[in-house]
């Protein structure tokens, strides 16, 4: 009886409910007129936070903040993320071409970006992408789209609004690197150059690393001639050289010039040339690894490096050269006379093909300057057992136009000659300079003498004497992955009153150094031109007492880079009451 109750209940609600609905009119939810404008100031806003808070990027949840990647969001709320990014992380093969396209490579993935289109090749299918690549200027640096991209490679990507970070996770583990690699045929590289009766292989392989860094994007051929002779160390075209003079020559802003204005051969150089770009970055690999050997090739460009190459420049013969497959191998205990740049790998290229049989396959390929009439067309192979191939290796990663800033202040115009310390993996040094005009300070540079420096820049306004050092303001910091000349830009650049001296101070952790700080002083014969009458650097343990660079008989390596200030409508209202003041009296 009870269930029969039940269900007469149930059938009545039920019923009342059909009745109460029945003849209600059916409503559609619709926009009101302000929807549009919600969305569009809901997207206006959410870009604004991002430009206001710098997003933080991570990698399997470890935050690369310290490493200076910027993310940025586009209109539609669409992320892109420096190709710093992808080449530094991910291992991508980055190429820029005149016509707007970009290719990117990863292992067997091959991408390629056309300019202002929403399409892209993937792997030879055309896909959607989130938006289009664009490129910023100011930093010389294409920012590509992210979420596509990066899961073609094997990576998820997950944003967190709350947080404010984008996290990178692998979900698919593969090699980036290819069992072959040869940038002749990616268009990297510039046409051989000879050398001849002078010791200039150094900075035969200097300029032939630095000119693949824009390849084929623009196709440059520097002056050797004006490298050789136009640094700072003076030496004669026959006495050699070693990559710290190349890198100190393109830090000092003294080259790189043209081949065409001062053409190599002649004995002479053309004096009063401007510098046609600015090294802003190079990296020194000081240990052989062939994984980060052949990864900084893939990313950046050719590889500086030296050599045992006990052939004879005129007769290309040696018991350690097979002529006639141009592969070397040297299995002996002489220390490295010659300097090439490694353009590629072929991890099968057969022992076999060498004169004496080294332990396994594997060669480097490398760029010689002796002509295209030596080895294969100018260019030799190299077995991976050499004993002194890429024992220290340079790779010029970032070449900036001209124009990126106004002015430089510096003392060490013959760089990283040796290092200065307190027995601690720690230290700050400091360098004070005087402006020429109203300025701002964009950016420093500084080498960082060992892998897993961390940093942090300040500034001090103004400096009377030493004790002022302690007045220092933070702008910057970061970390770098490897021993090399750096330069940082500042976020906020501070302003600096003509004739107003300041000091721009870094703090440095590099692992396991007891001097971790970068010096020039006369340490040689060859560095004898070392002159430190033209700085004011200091140096201190902890930041507060603080020591003379010069009475120690060295000048730190530390520049400061600046624009000229544009004038304000502040500085027209402070000059039209200083006027007005004036015109009172």
């Amino acid at each position: 009886m009870k269930k029969w109750i039940v269900l007469l209940l149930l059938i009545g609600v039920v019923g009342v409910v059909v009745f109460l609905h029945a003849d209600r009119p059916q409503k559609k939810i619709e926009k009101n007129d302000r929807y549009s404008e919600s969305v569009e100031q809901f997207r206006a806003d959410t870009v604004q936070r991002s430009k206001e808070n710098e997003i933080e990027l991570l990698l399997n949840g470890v935050s690369l903040k310290n490493f200076g990647y910027h993310i940025r969001m586009s209109d539609d709320l669409k992320l892109l993320c420096q190709e710093r990014l992808f080449a530094d992380v991910l291992g991508c093969s980055i190429i820029r071409y005149a016509t707007g396209d970009v290719s990117i490579e990863r292992g067997n993935t091959k991408i390629l970006l056309k300019e202002d289109s929403t399409k892209a090749q993937i792997d030879g299918q055309t896909v959607e992408i989130e938006t289009p690549y664009q490129y910023d200027k100011s930093e010389q640096q294409l920012y590509l789209p992210v979420e596509r991209l990066m899961s073609s490679m094997g990576y998820s990507v997950e944003i967190s609004y709350v947080d404010n970070t984008v996290n990178l996770k692998e979900v698919v583990s593969s090699n980036p690197l290819p069992a072959r690699y040869d940038m002749r045929e990616k268009n990297r590289v510039t046409p051989v150059r000879d050398q001849g009766k002078y010791g200039t292989c150094w900075a035969f392989a200097s300029l032939g690393a630095l000119e693949t860094t824009l390849m084929p994007y623009e196709e440059n051929v520097y002056s050797t001639d004006h490298m050789a002779l136009n640094n700072s160390y003076r030496l004669a075209l026959s006495a050699g050289g070693e990559h710290t003079m190349s890198i100190a020559y393109l830090a000092a802003w003294q080259g790189p010039v043209y081949e065409e204005d001062d053409p190599y051969g002649d004995g002479e150089t053309v004096e009063g040339l401007s510098a046609v770009k600015h090294l802003e970055e190079a990296i020194v690999i000081n240990e052989r690894d062939d994984e980060i050997i052949k990864s900084a090739i893939y990313r950046y460009g050719g590889v500086e490096t030296s050599l045992y190459l006990g052939i004879e420049y005129s007769g290309y013969d040696s018991q350690y050269y097979n002529i006639g497959t141009s592969a070397y191998y040297y299995n002996g205990t002489e220390k490295p006379n010659h300097d090439v740049v490694v353009v590629g790998w072929d991890d099968n290229y057969s022992k076999t093909n060498f004169a004496i049989q080294p332990e396994r396959d594997g060669a480097y390929i490398c760029k010689n300057s002796w002509g295209e009439e030596f080895g294969d067309g100018g260019y030799f192979y190299v077995s991976y057992d050499d004993k002194n191939l890429c024992g220290q290796s340079i790779v010029y990663t970032r070449l900036e136009d001209a124009d990126n800033f106004r002015h430089i202040y510096q003392s060490d115009l013959l760089g990283w000659v040796g290092e200065l310390g307190f027995g601690k993996e720690e230290a700050y040094f400091a360098n004070c300079y005087t402006p020429e005009g109203d300025e701002e300070l964009a950016a420093v540079s500084f080498y960082a003498t060992g892998p897993r420096t961390v940093f942090s820049v300040y500034y001090v306004p103004e400096v009377s004497g030493t004790a002022d050092l302690e007045n220092r303001v933070f702008l910057v910091s970061g970390e770098t992955r490897y021993a090399g000349y750096y330069t940082v830009q500042i976020p906020e650049p501070p302003t600096l009153k003509a004739g107003q001296k300041f000091a721009v101070e870094i703090q440095v952790s590099t692992p396991g150094s007891k001097r971790p700080i970068a010096v020039e002083y006369a340490a040689d014969e060859r560095s004898r031109q070392a002159d430190i009458s033209d700085g004011e650097g200091y140096i201190s343990l902890y930041g507060k007492a603080w020591n003379s660079a010069e009475e120690s008989g060295c000048n730190v390596c530390l520049k400061a880079f600046t624009n000229d200030r544009e004038a304000t409508d502040e500085d027209a209202e402070t000059e039209t009451a200083s006027t007005e003041s004036e015109e009172e009296e």
